[in-house]
């Protein structure tokens, strides 16, 4: 697919695609507290368009892998709805997702802006959530995830067969299916393979040197590798925030074997980096020219 539809437009794939990411979270692995305010999360998100995103990211429940605590709807609408409707106002042109596993956070966010739901649970949590996506059209991220929010991010759930990759895809094909079983057309549906999530450093570097695979089903890919666990357990870099150069090389990577779409933190780094890389696949008749689906 050469484009994503989404509930207020569509994001063309004609390069390489970034979501930056805005937590309004206290307890986010890397990023948790930094907004003290609204306004304070929406200068952020307008530095991350000025850096070159071209879309954010809005969440307010951490799945951190330390084992996150789950957050009631209220109080989850009060972290995002006002973050969301502020952004809209202040950024109207650029597509905001919201990241949740619950059917009224999503609404809500869709009814402040947002335009796109971003579930990492791909609506095994709350089934509710993909009629919601279906009615307003909203784009949807379909990642994969085991567990619930407390221990997704946690290895508890990574037991694989041989084929971690076949077993990802198979998990994610019944995922893509219910979607469209709601309602929510193809060209809404990105898949992600959820880096980190219920898997270990091996699952991870498995999943992005073999993502064409994924990537053969039809759907963009959207890979979100940023400060991951595995990348410091790769570069001994122990700081989630100082895993910028490591990130960027895992993103590079999957950005050739099929990837068109990147959550990340570190806008401006990836930016540069992903557009040179597809500057030169271009040039030299490679991954650039090939169609995403």
């Amino acid at each position: 697919m050469r484009s994503w539809a989404h509930a207020t437009g569509s994001l063309s794939l004609d390069k390489p695609r970034l979501l930056g990411i805005v937590n309004v979270t206290p307890d986010s692995f890397s990023d948790g507290g930094q907004f003290a305010s609204v306004n304070d999360a929406v200068r952020f998100g307008v530095r991350l368009v000025e850096e070159g995103a071209d879309g954010l990211d809005v969440g307010g429940e951490s799945t951190r892998p330390q084992g996150a605590t789950p957050v009631d709807v209220d109080e989850e609408l009060r972290r995002v709805v006002p973050v969301i409707e502020a952004l809209h106002r202040e950024l109207p042109g650029v597509p905001i997702s919201i990241d949740t596993v619950k059917h009224a956070v999503a609404a809500a966010a869709l009814d402040a802006g947002a335009s796109i739901v971003n579930d990492v649970s791909s609506f095994r949590i709350d089934p509710a959530t993909a009629a919601v996506a279906a009615r307003r059209r909203a784009g949807v991220i379909l990642m994969h995830s085991r567990g619930d929010v407390s221990d997704m991010a946690t290895f508890t759930h990574a037991t694989y067969g041989d084929d971690i990759v076949g077993d990802v895809i198979r998990e994610l094909t019944e995922r893509l299916d219910f979607a469209m079983a709601q309602g929510i057309e193809p060209a809404c549906l990105v898949v992600d393979p959820g880096i980190g999530f219920a898997k270990r450093a091996e699952h991870s570097l498995a999943m992005i040197a073999q993502l064409g695979r994924l990537a053969a089903l039809g759907f963009p890919v959207l890979i979100g590798a940023s400060r991951k666990r595995f990348v410091g357990e790769i570069t001994g870099v122990s700081q989630p925030a100082a895993r910028v150069a490591g990130t960027v090389g895992a993103h590079v990577v999957a950005l050739e074997r099929g990837a068109r779409l990147f959550r990340v933190h570190d806008v401006r780094a990836h930016r540069e980096a992903l557009d040179v890389a597809w500057a030169i696949a271009a040039s030299g008749a490679g991954v650039a020219d090939r169609d995403p689906s």
